[in-house]
């Protein structure tokens, strides 16, 4: 099947992203990502190549695009505070029970699913997950300087709590309600 005229590769690889996000890697089928990406399967695979090296694309666009949101909130301005609760309420808002669609984090899905299987998907996710630890641990040193945060804590160590606990919402938001997560991210909070 010949390409669509107006093809917009940009717009494939979004579709290609939520299907993989929706679905997982191993789940996701030609016919799906055929689907909603409205290519034919030729003009798929010849401008990506394969299902893997669609994935890591997907995986890279995750990065630039939603992991890019939570960087920009915490290195806005405003008070560190307001802006770590900011990044963890998002995830509350996208993750509780009480939300229709609660699928996680693309990384932290990818993780679960093939890290130490496949290493560049694994490699992938490592550079998502360092990426926010080193914004978390930047916005953690500015509220330590402005007296937010206690000096007197590692920031690093910090920073590794704050990502851990996000992801970790990630995972409870499958199961937990909204006031749960919440109660979660105001002790997080808390502990800073």
């Amino acid at each position: 099947m010949p390409r669509p005229k107006g093809f917009d590769p940009q717009h494939a690889l979004e579709a290609a992203m939520t299907t993989f996000w929706n679905k997982g890697y191993a789940a996701t089928s030609a016919q799906d990502l055929v689907d909603s990406t409205g290519l034919g399967r030729g003009s798929l695979y010849n401008t990506f190549h394969s299902k893997h090296v669609l994935f890591e694309a997907a995986l890279r666009q995750y990065e630039a695009v939603w992991t890019a949101r939570q960087v920009d909130v915490l290195e806005g301005e405003g008070p560190v505070r307001e802006r770590l609760r900011t990044v963890l309420m998002t995830v509350v808002d996208e993750e509780s029970t009480d939300t229709p669609e609660h699928r996680g984090c693309l990384a932290v899905n990818s993780a679960l699913e093939l890290a130490g299987q496949d290493q560049e998907a694994t490699a992938l996710v490592r550079r998502i997950f360092t990426r926010m630890e080193d914004a978390l641990c930047a916005a953690i040193q500015r509220g330590q300087r402005d007296g937010e945060i206690d000096k007197g804590q590692d920031a690093r160590g910090l920073a590794q709590y704050v990502l851990n606990s996000m992801y970790g919402l990630r995972v409870l938001g499958k199961t937990a309600d909204r006031a749960s997560l919440t109660g979660i991210v105001d002790r997080v909070l808390q502990a800073l």
